[in-house]
């Protein structure tokens, strides 16, 4: 699959195409939380939007529905799934401290996207943001 694709369940058992999903991915900052909120809208194989079901076969089950939300982009008004910004900062701030903790150096601003967007890729694991690079904190 493209990088920003999702791949989902074949089409049946002797077609081995795997159909996959694009997602939209937006940031909007969250006045009320001060911090991030992203926005995602989904597309599959056709270009057709995702239904809300649909979307969260993408989302771990732990967060549908609670962390994960579908809810009107900021901006255009239309309904997005939204990870909810609530915990973004603290979350954010350990993952930092861990970064720092194992040797390595604050993320600089530029930076600091791609680590957001790692964060957020564990609540959504099936898109891949990015491959160009890589963050470690200490070990356990």
């Amino acid at each position: 699959a493209a990088p920003g694709a999702v791949a989902v369940a074949e089409a049946s058992a002797g077609d081995a195409t795997i159909r996959t999903r694009r997602y939209d991915v937006s940031i909007s900052y969250d006045n009320y939380w001060r911090s991030p909120r992203i926005w995602l809208f989904g597309f599959n194989e056709s270009g057709v939007p995702l239904q809300t079901e649909e979307t969260f076969e993408d989302i771990i089950s732990d967060y549908r529905e609670r962390t994960v939300t579908i809810d009107p982009h900021p901006h255009t008004g239309v309904p997005h799934a939204s990870v909810h910004p609530c915990q973004h900062a603290a979350t954010m701030k350990r993952i930092v401290e861990n970064i720092m903790d194992g040797g390595g150096e604050a993320p600089r601003a530029d930076e600091y996207l791609f680590v957001f967007l790692k964060f957020i890729q564990s609540v959504v694991p099936t898109i891949d943001y990015d491959f160009t690079m890589q963050v470690e904190g200490r070990r356990a």
